[in-house]
């Protein structure tokens, strides 16, 4: 008799405690599913991001290329043309040991032979004529060969310094695209390793839910009463909100308002590309480089500025750093002088196209921007 009570007693706590561990686990099974929908959201987007990093290198990889290609080619262009101004000087060295006989025969003879005394040393007036006609031909194609000369050197001289000019650009051009291409490839890395982790979470979330679900199969045996008119506990689904503004930002209003905010649909979604933002394409998949968004930025305002860093800096009203205010484009020495820009926003940060992150605000007031910022402001609107 005391044997059944026992068993009795604990069939009745199994049965009046079985329905409240189901629940538990049902509710925490439908939280985990929350999570595990959040994780396989944040690997879509991430993979997405990882898409335009890869084709962001990728593209930059062919821009290097025939970076490299038009380098050649300049290179080739300065060596003929250096080889054509070598001819000229040898010519023209050959000229001049000619007139430096001349001069000395007229010394040795006293100094006054000229090309008047050849013509009055004429026997006569059919030597005369001769003479006359002699003497000016010489001239005339002496005069034409020596101002040949001087232009064609002056010439090849030009398209030389212009060559060295596009090659000095073109090795500039190649150095920042080295720069680009290897903090991409530190962005790349980054996302890479944010993917194992959300992957390794998602292995993770669905291998508790697993053990929960045999945890509750396990445990369905044991019910000797099934509930009708259990109440189930709602579970709260996060919801995925958008990015927002920092609240260190200083409120703008205006134009300078819509330069600073257009950005800001592009932060966490965007990647820097050499020659980005100059384009539908670009613009459409998030593809600026510094002075690209720049230029855009001051476009949806309806302003009109330069795309790049050598002409932004020529362009508005110097200010002194002191006077700083949102709007003004902000420069930095990277890989050269003024070689980044951004447009301040307030509070010691900006917003621009970084290398290594894309469309982002940035803290100029400490470590690598703080480092770099040269003291250039320059304000386009007041």
């Amino acid at each position: 008799m005391k044997k059944t009570l026992v068993t009795l007693s604990a069939t009745l706590m199994i049965s009046a405690f079985s329905p409240y561990v189901m629940q538990t686990s049902a509710n925490t099974i439908s939280t985990l599913q929350s999570d595990l929908s959040e994780t396989q959201n944040a690997l879509k987007e991430l993979n997405a991001q990882i898409a335009k990093v890869d084709q962001a290198i990728e593209d930059n990889r062919k821009m290097i290329a025939q970076t490299e290609e038009d380098i050649k080619e300049s290179e080739a262009q300065v060596h003929t043309l250096q080889a054509e101004i070598d001819q000229l000087e040898k010519e023209i060295e050959a000229r001049n040991e000619i007139l430096k006989e001349r001069a000395r025969m007229m010394q040795e003879s006293g100094g006054t032979i000229s090309y008047l005394d050849v013509i009055f040393g004429a026997q006569n007036f059919s030597d005369f004529i001769n003479r006359v006609s002699a003497v000016s031909t010489i001239m005339q194609a002496d005069q034409k060969i020596i101002d040949e000369q001087a232009e064609a050197i002056n010439l090849v001289k030009e398209k030389q310094d212009t060559i060295q000019e596009t090659l000095t650009s073109l090795n500039s051009k190649k150095e920042e695209l080295v720069a680009m291409q290897g903090q991409i490839e530190d962005q790349k890395a980054q996302n890479d390793a944010l993917k194992a982790s959300l992957q390794s979470k998602e292995q993770k979330t669905l291998a508790d839910i697993e053990d929960l679900r045999a945890s509750m199969i396990a445990a369905t045996p044991a019910v000797t009463t099934t509930p009708t008119n259990s109440t189930s506990t709602a579970s709260s689904t996060p919801t995925a909100s958008a990015p927002a503004v920092p609240t260190s930002t200083p409120k703008v209003t205006g134009s300078i308002s819509t330069v600073i905010n257009a950005g800001y649909k592009y932060i966490g979604n965007s990647v820097y590309v050499f020659g980005g933002g100059r384009s539908a394409y670009d613009i459409a998949n998030g593809r600026f480089d510094c002075s690209g968004f720049v230029h855009w930025a001051f476009a949806q305002a309806g302003v009109s500025v330069g795309a790049s860093t050598d002409s932004l800096k020529n362009q508005g009203t110097a200010v002194s750093v002191s006077d700083m205010k949102p709007g003004d484009l902000v420069f930095f020495n990277t890989y050269k002088t003024d070689g980044h820009v951004g447009i301040y926003i307030g509070g010691g940060k900006f917003i621009g196209s970084q290398s290594s992150t894309g469309v982002a605000i940035a803290n100029m007031t400490s470590g690598y921007w703080k480092n770099t910022f040269n003291g250039r402001v320059k304000r386009i609107m007041n």
